[in-house]
């Protein structure tokens, strides 16, 4: 099912944070967090899962990077290692109590390239131009206000840096996102995607944004994608 741009920011969103009213709002329903783990790292491993997603994305030794809801710390852990000593990591997550799991998780590794932060449902808080990738895994459903989220993500990145998101093709109220939904709202929030792959070993789809033009659009002229009846859309851009 094809996607647009259909919905401006609406001034009578008064049950939305007055800093968010100058954005679209979301035109899809929202997943509840359930759980800050996705699946238990055995099985997850079994996969080779986030060695195939680290290769795809190229991460290499020395990159600094993001994990945006980080929960209990599956990708933090592995990202750590993947970029070494000379790198950085930063785990970013909403949830109080897994933040300080994962900070008691870290101090017994003994990972030392590894910080943590309390991120905002609408807002990951990073800081400007730092990261040479930001993933964001099996997470994208649960964020209520995707534009000013995306939005205040863009300015993190390093030239040439970009944005990974694993997700499950199915319904966002069924803790996925549609593809095409998916490239719509980035799209709409300043990205331009540069690969998007169907990964059984991900349980689901790898895809991959870059910022599109020299800064984010202006939040009024952004309008929210409209999918329909949620359906999962298809391809775009040949990829």
């Amino acid at each position: 099912m094809a996607l647009t741009a259909c919905r401006a920011a609406d001034a009578g969103d008064t049950d939305r944070a007055p800093r968010n009213r100058a954005f679209p709002s979301a035109d899809r329903p929202v997943a509840k967090v359930v759980s800050t783990q996705w699946a238990p790292e055995e099985a997850r491993d079994k996969q080779g899962e986030a060695t195939s997603v680290m290769d795809e994305a190229e991460v290499a030794s020395g990159m600094t990077v993001a994990d945006i809801g980080a929960g209990e710390g599956y990708y933090t852990v592995r990202l750590a290692a993947r970029v070494g000593p000379r790198g950085r990591v930063l785990a970013q997550d909403i949830d109080e109590g897994a933040l300080g799991r994962l900070g008691a998780r870290i101090e017994r590794e003994q990972l030392t390239s590894v910080s943590i932060l309390r991120g905002a449902p609408d807002d990951p808080r990073l800081p400007a131009r730092s990261f040479d990738r930001v993933f964001m895994i099996h997470m994208y459903h649960e964020i209520a206000e995707p534009y000013p989220f995306l939005w205040r993500l863009w300015p993190s990145l390093k030239p040439g840096g970009s944005v990974v998101v694993v997700d499950a093709d199915r319904p966002t109220d069924r803790h996925g996102t549609p593809p095409a939904l998916l490239f719509c709202e980035f799209e709409t929030a300043g990205f331009r995607l540069t690969a998007f792959r169907r990964k059984p070993d991900v349980s689901g789809y790898y895809a991959q944004f870059v910022p599109a033009g020299s800064g984010p659009p202006e939040p009024s002229k952004m309008q929210s994608c409209h999918a329909g009846a949620n359906g999962s859309g298809g391809k775009v851009g040949g990829l």
